[in-house]
């Protein structure tokens, strides 16, 4: 199969973004639980703040372990792992009752997120594609994920309706094995040139772990987990107690949402929505422009935009407005960062060296959910953690910029 006859949509694509919607569609649910599994149990928010952190802190250990696992024994048997991982994690958390279970089966969480996510989906999906389509098909793939977060949120608090929250676990571990019916879709062709396979993992590990331009895609990653996954978590619960009150005669009540507490869940749905598009663009420009100038501006832009809502009241209109305005950035740093490190390190080993990158993000995820937690128990608002994000996305803005966006040579 020759580059000029790889078309855009291939099954791989179509098969990952199915699983990568589901899981993520799950995963983007969680903060909408933080009020009712602590008002059942009269737990602080820095309970089960605390699991989702660990959840996101096993997801970036799982994330390098999957990928090497896909690598050596098959993309399909990794996804399978992950997405059992994935659905006991659920199942086991619907019978917990304190938050230590909580927390420590949320690492089982975490590893389903690493075994059905971006690391091994993104990895095939690249290997798969022409040179020509290959940022394009990633920003698909991470819309993937978006397009999963504009359903998740809502879908959970539509469920919360109806059933406990311990059943919606039950049916989220009944939909993340269901996605593994698109396995069959995942079988691979290789368009790849063998140049860009060659290699063994240790020498092209040890290649970029001697390059300083890795450990600056590793530390510019950090703001982005912590930014995503801070808001992820807290954004819902923050919208129900500091919005303004919805105005029972205007647009947002005409369509249904009449409370902060549905305002917060739709707002998670509009990041997603917005950034359906933000992605696939991100990954339009991937292969035109300059990559680390791209992550530098979406880092920027995000940094403006959260000091720029925090400083203004906050009203169901800015709510809006910064749903959608942080949405268009939301993901589209994954295409990129992982167009990137397939740039300069090849292909053969880009679902290990992308794992690695992602731990630090999900270092940051962890950070920005557990502070947020604990910061609103010791202040009673977000407003101190949501300065520190602010921070660490203009210090990412900053070191992507020395960056050498240079293919290295392939290991011998």
């Amino acid at each position: 199969m020759t580059e000029t006859r790889t078309p855009l949509f291939t099954p791989v694509l179509v098969g990952g973004c199915i699983i990568i919607m589901i899981g993520f569609a799950i995963r983007a649910s969680f903060g909408v639980f933080q009020i009712p599994i602590a008002e059942e149990f009269g737990w602080l928010r820095t309970e089960f703040s605390f699991a989702i952190a660990i959840q996101n802190l096993a997801w970036g250990i799982g994330q390098p372990i999957f990928g090497a696992l896909a690598e050596k024994f098959g993309d399909r048997r990794a996804i399978i792992v992950g997405a059992l991982f994935y659905a006991t994690g659920l199942v086991l958390s619907s019978y917990a009752v304190t938050p230590g279970a909580h927390q420590w089966l949320e690492i089982l969480v975490g590893f389903g997120v690493a075994g059905t996510g971006f690391g091994v989906i993104l990895a095939v999906v690249g290997r798969a594609a022409s040179d020509k389509n290959r940022s394009v098909a990633m920003g698909i793939a991470t819309a993937a994920g978006s397009a999963g977060q504009v359903i998740g949120a809502p879908f959970a608090e539509f469920l919360l309706g109806f059933m406990q929250w311990q059943q919606v676990f039950m049916v989220f571990a009944a939909l993340i094995l269901l996605a593994l019916f698109a396995l069959p879709m995942m079988r691979s062709p290789q368009p790849v040139s063998r140049t860009e396979l060659e290699g063994s993992m240790g020498q092209n590990l040890l290649k970029a772990f001697r390059d300083p331009s890795y450990s600056l895609i590793f530390f510019g990653f950090f703001s982005c987990g912590y930014q995503l996954a801070f808001i992820t978590a807290h954004f819902p619960a923050f919208v129900t107690e500091m919005c303004g009150a919805i105005d029972p005669s205007g647009t947002l009540a005409a369509i249904g949402v009449s409370t902060t507490s549905s305002l917060g869940a739709l707002a998670i749905s509009l990041i997603g929505l917005t950034n359906i598009a933000g992605t696939i663009f991100a990954g339009w420009l991937g292969n035109r422009y300059s990559r680390k100038y791209l992550l530098a501006g979406i880092y920027t832009g995000r940094t403006l935009i959260a000091a720029a809502f925090i400083l203004m009241p906050i009203t169901p209109t800015s709510v809006v407005l910064f749903s959608f305005a942080m949405g268009s950035l939301w993901l589209a740093t994954v295409p990129l960062t992982a167009g990137l490190v397939a740039h300069i390190y090849g292909l053969r080993n880009m679902g290990t060296l992308y794992g690695i990158v992602f731990f630090s993000h999900q270092l940051g995820s962890f950070l920005g959910v557990w502070l947020g937690g604990r910061m609103y128990d010791i202040y009673g608002d977000y407003t101190a953690v949501w300065w520190v994000g602010v921070g660490v996305g203009a210090f990412s803005a900053i070191v992507h910029l020395p960056v050498r966006e240079k293919p290295l040579a392939v290991a011998a």
